[in-house]
């Protein structure tokens, strides 16, 4: 029998501004999309790689399922506010085309409520009514969806570019994808196994060891890849010759240092000093760069986000 997400949950969420999808997903504004339509200013992805921040949905297939309860993670997990449920115990899956009609609508309405808006720039929210990019990464493990390879392709098929975020942990999923992202995210948030378990908090056996085969498989993809380290001060800056090894495993395309933020339900489980200053996350980088033999080839200060390549620059998907 399918178990039913507690309804204290799905409130505290409406809350918070999750547009649910379907039984398990969900879209949710990102704030560079309220900056980018209200103040002009733009997020790191449209920096580094030209992804309009007006024309993202920032999305997720797996809101309520998670192989990880990271100490960072803004999203709520199983305990928070008293409420629980098997984030484990997975859902019959809505399908991708579902899924993918239900999102767009869902974003069509998240930017109705700019419609009245006197400072809302109205040339980018004509631009942001067809949207772009998807950005698969709002909450959960994306990977433990079924369907994913064909909730890609679908966007792929209208025109979309797709950011897919994952924390590793389901190397053979990855390893099957119907079709590939255009850009594929790894979260590398530990530079051993000791320190995973206290800041990942697995949920499945051997989770480090899997985290490890997924690394070992990003050089066969053909699409760009990133290991993304989320940096949480006085749990994950440390060891950074661990760092460096894992990145000689997976030879990403790119490195993304970036500061844990105070945000969301994170701060549940850690406190305002927890996140790193822009220059100690530069210094963090900068200490990478000189164990690898990546370079720091851009940063945006107000995301706390440094980038690092072998390239000379990063690969642009500049939409029109």
């Amino acid at each position: 029998m399918e178990q039913s997400i507690p309804l204290p949950l799905l409130q505290v969420l409406k809350k918070h501004k999750y547009h649910l999808v379907g039984k398990h997903s969900a879209v949710k504004r990102c704030n560079w999309l309220y900056e980018s339509l209200i103040h002009g200013r733009s997020c790191y992805k449209q920096k580094f790689y030209g992804i309009k921040s007006h024309q993202c949905i920032q999305m997720s297939p797996s809101l309520f399922y998670c192989t990880e309860k990271c100490l960072f993670c803004w999203r709520a997990q199983s305990g928070d506010l008293q409420i629980k449920w098997n984030e484990m115990k997975l859902p019959n899956w809505d399908p991708a085309e579902e899924i993918v009609q239900e999102s767009l609508k869902a974003q069509t309405k998240i930017l109705s409520g700019y419609n009245g808006n006197p400072k809302t720039n109205w040339k980018k929210f004509a631009e942001a009514l067809t949207p772009k990019h998807v950005a698969i990464s709002l909450a959960g493990e994306p990977a433990l969806y079924e369907h994913l390879g064909e909730l890609i392709g679908l966007f792929h098929h209208k025109g979309f570019t797709t950011f897919l975020v994952s924390n590793g942990t389901i190397p053979s999923k990855l390893a099957e994808l119907s079709e590939e992202p255009t850009q594929l995210y790894i979260s590398v948030c530990a530079p051993n196994e000791e320190v995973f378990k206290r800041v990942c908090r697995p949920q499945v056996p051997n989770a480090w060891a899997k985290l490890n085969e997924t690394l070992s498989m990003l050089p066969n993809f053909r699409c760009p890849t990133v290991t993304r380290m989320t940096l949480v001060k006085g749990h994950n800056m440390e060891h950074i010759d661990g760092y460096a090894d894992l990145a000689e495993r997976a030879e990403p395309t790119y490195i993304e240092a970036k500061a844990y933020m105070h945000v969301g339900f994170s701060g549940l489980r850690l406190d305002y000093k927890n996140m790193p200053s822009h220059k100690e996350v530069h210094a963090f980088a900068r200490r990478l760069a000189e164990k690898t033999g990546y370079k720091i080839l851009d940063e945006a200060v107000e995301s706390r986000v440094v980038l690092l390549s072998k390239r000379r620059k990063p690969l642009r998907f500049d939409t029109p």
